[in-house]
């Protein structure tokens, strides 16, 4: 599993890389994966993931059920469920979790995400301190938020932003908040009531280079969402801004650089780098896995032109031990 680096070189419990393979057990993934033959057609996957996908079996499969029942339960939802994100076991067991708002289903239909997509609902009113007191009653000492895009909601929902970040502090003073924001349709206004709140971290994703954004992300746009970035800093935000991007899906490595230099221009300060993996074959089809020296070279160069952190690897989230790499850069 990859850990956080930062630009002073320090690492959380380094280990030397593993040499990449094709081969290994691969239990821990259970749906199929769209995998690109060389033909160009799209083949089901399911039994030959490389070998650094493999994860230990959860110790209390009952303790991961029942949290996602308790979150259900307070009508709650998380990314981590929604997302099909291979890290729930991890992060559960680590009292980990990022909450999804906004409802559970998105008014976008991006070619890469399990979130649910259909008739979009009223926005649950009580959710911000639902919210608010889970995290209170789970113990969080960091909190990840983040929502499907609803193009539907005044300022899409920004207000509703807010008003989770006010509900966390009241019952949770002191603790830390991160939030991973659509990009509003690059709404300043939307901004600014999102950065009103003070959140600790704001992140937006890039998901992608910008020659795939019109097959990946056909609603969303590169440069609009390099603008989001931007705006949050001008618009005055004290804190750290963070984006990740997934790899696999066909771009190039001097697409990739061309991110990083993109990124750095719009004043970010942390970037994550995982391995795009497809939720079904209606989606987006892995094109490669990408090899763990990759990642490795991706690190570096990211690290050469001043990101604070950089977290690259095949099992990367964007939000993924997002508390360490807060601790790290703000330390």
């Amino acid at each position: 599993m990859a850990e956080p680096h930062f630009r002073d070189g320090s690492q959380n419990n380094h280990k030397s890389l593993p040499k990449s393979s094709q081969g290994g057990d691969t239990s821990c993934f259970s749906r199929f994966i769209g995998i690109s033959t060389v033909s160009g057609k799209s083949r089901a996957a399911s039994a030959r993931l490389p070998s650094w996908f493999t994860q230990k079996i959860p110790k209390d499969i009952n303790f991961i059920k029942n949290r996602l029942r308790d979150f259900e339960n307070a009508k709650l939802s998380t990314v981590c469920k929604s997302a099909h994100c291979p890290n729930i076991n991890y992060c559960f067991e680590h009292n980990s979790v990022t909450f999804m708002i906004l409802g559970d289903t998105c008014s976008r239909n991006c070619n890469f995400c399990a979130v649910r997509k259909g008739r979009l609902r009223p926005l649950e009113l009580g959710e911000p301190y639902n919210l608010a007191l889970t995290i209170r009653n789970l113990n969080l000492q960091y909190s990840v938020i983040t929502s499907v895009t609803r193009d539907d909601l005044p300022f899409g929902g920004a207000s509703h932003y807010a008003r989770s970040v006010y509900a966390i502090r009241s019952l949770n003073p002191g603790k830390r908040i991160e939030l991973l924001i659509p990009d509003f349709r690059n709404s300043r206004a939307a901004l600014s009531l999102v950065i009103a709140s003070a959140p600790d971290i704001i992140a937006h994703n890039m998901e992608t280079v910008e020659r795939l954004y019109l097959t990946i992300r056909p609603q969303a746009g590169y440069r609009r969402s390099l603008e989001v970035l931007k705006n949050i800093k001008e618009i005055g935000f004290a804190g750290f801004t963070k984006s990740g991007i997934m790899l696999g899906f066909g771009e190039h490595a001097e697409e990739v650089l061309q991110v990083f230099a993109d990124l750095k221009e719009a004043r970010c300060d942390i970037i994550t780098l995982g391995q795009y993996l497809a939720p079904s074959l209606k989606h987006a089809p892995v094109k490669e896995f990408i090899p763990l020296e990759q990642f490795e070279f991706y690190r570096h160069k990211a690290l050469e032109i001043g990101f604070k952190a950089v977290f690259s690897g095949p099992l990367v989230r964007s939000s993924y031990k997002a508390e360490e790499v807060y601790a790290q850069i703000s330390a």
